[in-house]
């Protein structure tokens, strides 16, 4: 499958979109069915595609939806709904379409960017239910579960980001999709996994090199146990799914396909690894993916993947970045770095104005600059020491200039640490692809996932003490101090920092704090949150995003979401 991807999946098929209204979406296309330039195996390898690609001629040209092509891909637009308005990132340049109103949780239904996402998942699923009504009876059923799991992904973001979608199994172009909510949503999907998981492959029968990236019973597994530990919020409080969540779970531990990333390699952590350009070659970081979204810098060049990744926390200057594509956006508010350090101002090592002032310094060259963090603090290694926890990769040196750790106003990309976690450089210090576009894959679901839902679903089951042996098997893997305990009274305060320290800049970040009842409530604060320096609460109707004005308009079968 590593030749389907890398060889094909540029190259792969667009074919004849509707979502909710065709002309709503202003999708341009090609119909496979006039075209001669395509097979089966193409045509998989679009499937799949879509996760990772924008359209058929690299980063931008022939895009599979018009507008901005780098802002409109599938992980892109996703991540940015999960991330941006969150605890652990804000992008710097607040003049950007629609910036404002996510980093300070104040969008509306006429949201730009809420509309990507939108647009994005239905026009994926329109393309897989092609794929699934024309291939059944080609294809063996493995291979037709296989998409049906793509779609059910594609479902689950809809239903976690809007609580609704716009439903469709069939592929046609007469029928308007039909409003699926809630638990209604939550029981289909529930459903769907539960059929296709008897159909695929065992989990971990894809998870070597040549069929890395397809969706096997791991993969199900995976979004199961990530759909019932929400059920709760799903459900509108209908379900506890915990005990599901549990038994998926297991299914993924106990079946040894999977391990966590332990050993260091040429100084890099057993985690660092897993983020890293060549984590679809190095075994061990391969072995704790349980399903990734497949990059390569030459073959799948983009702008929506693990280059916007790398490049937009990156800024001219850094050492260590291995990228000449420096984009400055991201960087991390000071409520992801308090996660490692209470007091970061004190207690984290970090390069100010003044000490490079007074240290004469020159800071021209990667050889000066590294000389420079040496003596000044910021290095990754010093923070990573310091903190006493391998997760802690953020950089505070003088590459690019000096940060902030506590801004006032957001005025540019040094106002805040920054974050060094995903990487373009490989484990075994062999050369990157491509110096402009990532090698590195994104593990959409991970095995570290199974072992934090399953102490959370254990612990919202009083079951403390199993609990705490999952969480404190993966701060052992960051060389972190293990807790001594967890309770009724504490694991609440404990789980949502550790979801926080193991999972930050993933794409799940707002669904986590949801669950956990805090990204509206005042009960906890960040770093302009409600569009305050210090952050405030904000109307609990932004726990859901809004049905966009463009769908309503297009769809009478579409009703918008409660406060919009």
């Amino acid at each position: 499958m590593k030749k389907i991807f890398l060889q094909t999946a540029a190259a792969g098929i667009v074919v004849l979109m509707a979502a909710s209204c065709a002309d709503e979406l202003n999708i341009s296309s090609i119909d496979p069915k006039s075209s001669s330039s395509y097979d089966a195996t193409e045509l998989l390898a679009k499937q799949y595609a879509t996760l990772g690609l924008t359209g058929q001629v690299g980063p931008t040209g022939n895009s599979d939806i018009s507008g901005d092509e780098g802002e409109i891909g599938f992980y892109r637009t996703t991540f940015n709904l999960q991330e941006l308005c969150t605890d652990e990132c804000i992008w710097a340049w607040q003049t950007d379409t629609d910036i404002p109103q996510i980093t300070n949780i104040r969008w509306t239904s006429a949201s730009t960017r809420c509309y990507w996402a939108y647009q994005r998942l239905a026009y994926d699923i329109t393309l897989y239910n092609q794929f699934i009504s024309e291939q059944e009876g080609n294809m063996d059923a493995s291979t037709i579960a296989e998409v049906r799991f793509l779609r059910a992904l594609h479902y689950w973001y809809f239903l976690d980001l809007f609580h609704k979608a716009p439903f469709k199994l069939s592929y046609d172009m007469d029928q308007l999709p039909v409003e699926k909510a809630g638990a209604d949503l939550y029981n289909w999907l529930d459903q769907e996994l539960t059929e296709i998981e008897a159909i695929l492959p065992a989990a971990g029968s894809y998870n070597n090199s040549s069929n890395f990236g397809r969706a096997d019973a791991g993969a199900a597994y995976a979004l199961h146990a990530r759909l019932a530990l929400n059920s709760k919020v799903y459900t509108d409080g209908g379900k506890e799914d915990y005990d599901k969540a549990i038994d998926y779970c297991n299914k993924i531990i106990s079946s040894g396909a999977y391990a966590l990333s332990t050993a260091p390699k040429n100084g890099y952590s057993g985690y660092e690894q897993v983020f890293m350009g060549d984590n679809d070659t190095n075994p061990q970081a391969m072995k704790e993916i349980i399903f990734p979204i497949r990059q390569d810098g030459v073959k799948t060049e983009e702008h929506s993947g693990s280059t916007y990744l790398v490049s937009s926390m990156r800024i001219s200057g850094m050492p260590y970045s291995f990228t000449d594509n420096y984009w400055s956006c991201n960087y991390a508010r000071k409520a992801l770095v308090q996660k490692f350090f209470a007091d970061p101002e004190n207690d984290c090592p970090w390069a100010t104005a003044d000490e490079l002032d007074a240290s004469g310094l020159p800071t021209a060259s990667e050889e000066q600059i590294n000389a420079a963090d040496k003596q000044l603090g910021g290095a990754t290694a010093d923070i990573v020491a310091a903190a006493g926890d391998d997760r802690a990769l953020f950089y505070a040196g003088v590459g690019g200039g000096t940060r902030t750790v506590t801004s006032k106003q957001i005025t540019g990309f040094l106002n805040g640490f920054s974050i060094v976690k995903w990487q373009n450089r490989h484990s075994d210090n062999s050369a990157v692809h491509n110096n402009m576009f990532a090698d590195t894959d994104i593990p959409l679901f991970r095995l570290a996932e199974a072992y934090l839902t399953r102490a959370e679903a254990l612990c919202r089951k009083g079951q403390f003490e199993s609990a705490l042996n999952d969480i404190n098997l993966l701060r052992a893997r960051a060389h972190a101090t293990p807790f001594s305990a967890i309770s009724k009274a504490n694991f609440e305060e404990i789980l949502i920092d550790e979801w926080c320290r193991e999972f930050y800049m993933e794409g799940r970040r707002r669904s986590d704090l949801v669950r956990f009842g805090v990204f509206t409530s005042s009960r906890y604060n960040w770093d302009f949150k409600g569009g305050v320096a210090t952050g405030s609460g904000v109307d609990s109707k932004y726990n859901v995003y809004p049905i966009p004005d463009n769908d309503i308009a297009g769809n009478p079968n579409m009703s918008q979401n409660p406060g919009y």
